[in-house]
């Protein structure tokens, strides 16, 4: 023993903190799995068909605000990456919330991600019958019909395994990866031999002329930057799944990692190569930006195929948030934060009651559809956008509590980590500050969204005040039996 030792200055062991939401998962997602799930919560419709309206609002600059956005959505992933690392959870950055800022911060960054996937399932259902009524075949079937088959079908599969969640996740990737690279290599061989878009040629000079690449100046690009965020929304998806991997340590730092470049080729790759095919004014809102390409070019079925590929994106995301709400929310149940329905699993290790509960969320989104089908979609997707911003930061201030912990001693940082701590956390803090503050600006929709804030918070505390005793009840078995 040491002097050091016998005079009680050693640095406390550290302490590892134990999720009850944890237990009884299966271990059933493989490398592959999480690799197509992390590549395929960062690509959704927010590219596919969100790209065209920024592009004709923005101009060829609206490269330069996915790159930026991509930076920071790349910095709350690598945070929770490192926090993975740390302690591998179904219940993700809840169960982190937990640890670092007490069950009050666990009970807020719940019921926010809830409120983010509740109402983007919501969003998907409605996409995924409007794109389904773009088929003659489908027209005839009414809007709230096609979303309660979507809402039946994926909550079904969901329920079987998570195996099966997997796989479903890995084939929908496949395809949007698969339709994205297809478009890529035509484009890029439409640049090489300068063929005709139209009565375009193609080539660089398109982003530099009619108006430049700041077409319509400054404040438009700012603006668009709050879209351009939410289009990165689900890249945490990836910190969910890590409680049902195989060997974590070995897999996420490579998943994580991928996500950088993938959003650099895919993203901003894919906006500099529309801005060389056509002009950004040829590109308009409510049209994917591939399809007017590939119209111009006259390729037949190019709608169908990009319809096809969106209704894919829309249906991946159903199924992301019916497994995420179902884990976080089993994570809360344990805690006493959420109705103890929402703990319940089935003998594939699938924690249905969660599940269900967003699901019949959802069910209220075919309600929307059966009552007003044509504003459905915008009325639900402004909730996601606040909640999604409030998850991150969440994430990032976790991180930083967390890093603090380890400079006490009280925990060991793991080698993959997230770089420039502080100033990385605190400077994406402020950026999901400011992009709260550009959705003021965005009239009607997005002003509505921060008016609603003030009665979210409210509605957070009086949901506080009516767990409060449940909370405290589970503490204290949890605490009880740890003394056993």
């Amino acid at each position: 023993m040491t002097d050091r030792t016998l005079q009680g200055e050693r640095r406390p062991e550290p302490r590892e903190h134990v999720d009850a939401g944890d237990i009884g998962y299966s271990k059933a997602l493989k490398a592959r799995h999480i690799n197509m799930i992390a590549i395929g919560g960062a690509i959704g419709t927010g590219l596919f068909l969100g790209a065209g309206g920024r592009l004709a609002q923005a101009g060829p600059a609206l490269a330069v605000a996915y790159a930026v956005c991509g930076v920071f959505a790349f910095f709350v992933v690598r945070a929770l990456g490192e926090l993975i690392l740390h302690r591998p959870s179904s219940g993700a950055f809840v169960s982190y919330a937990r640890e670092f800022m007490g069950e009050k911060g666990a009970f807020v960054a719940g019921w926010m991600y809830f409120l983010n996937w509740a109402t983007t399932g919501i969003a998907d259902i409605t996409a995924i019958a409007l794109y389904a009524h773009y088929w003659s075949l489908f027209t005839p079937v009414p809007q709230w019909v096609l979303a309660l088959v979507a809402l039946v079908v994926v909550l079904s599969l969901n329920l079987v395994s998570v195996k099966l969640f997997g796989e479903m996740e890995f084939w929908f990737a496949i395809i949007k990866v698969g339709a994205l690279v297809l478009f890529m290599v035509i484009g890029i061989g439409l640049l090489v031999v300068a063929h005709p878009v139209g009565d375009t040629v193609p080539g660089p000079q398109l982003i530099f002329d009619h108006g430049g690449v700041l077409p319509n100046g400054l404040v438009p690009l700012v603006l668009v930057v709050q879209g351009v965020v939410f289009a990165y929304a689900a890249v945490e998806l990836v910190g969910v799944a890590a409680g049902e991997t195989e060997n974590p340590a070995k897999i996420m730092p490579k998943a994580i990692n991928s996500i950088m470049w993938r959003i650099g080729v895919f993203y901003v790759g894919s906006v500099v190569l529309l801005s060389m095919l056509l002009p950004w004014n040829a590109y308009q809102k409510g049209e994917s930006p591939f399809v007017t390409v590939l119209s111009q070019l006259g390729v037949p079925a190019a709608g169908d195929v990009m319809n096809l590929v969106v209704l894919t994106a829309a249906m991946s995301s159903l199924n992301s948030g019916l497994y995420s709400t179902g884990r976080i929310l089993r994570s809360m149940a344990a805690a006493g934060s959420a109705p103890g329905f929402a703990g319940l699993m089935n003998r594939s290790q699938v924690p249905y009651g969660g599940i269900l509960l967003t699901g019949a969320v959802c069910v209220l989104g075919v309600v929307l559809n059966f009552l007003v089908p044509a504003a459905a979609f915008e009325i639900v997707l402004n909730f996601a956008s606040i909640a999604i911003v409030t998850t991150w930061i969440m994430i990032m201030i976790s991180h930083l509590l967390f890093v603090r912990a380890v400079s006490s001693g009280a925990l060991r940082r793991p080698a993959y980590r997230l770089p420039g701590s502080p100033v990385t956390q605190i400077a994406t803090i402020a950026f999901l500050l400011a992009v709260v503050v550009l959705m003021w600006f965005d009239v009607p929709a997005g002003r509505v969204t921060v008016l609603c804030v003030p009665l979210l918070a409210a509605a957070l505390v009086i949901g506080w005040f009516c767990v409060r005793k449940r909370v405290d009840t589970a503490k204290a078995l949890e605490e009880a039996g740890g003394n056993h």
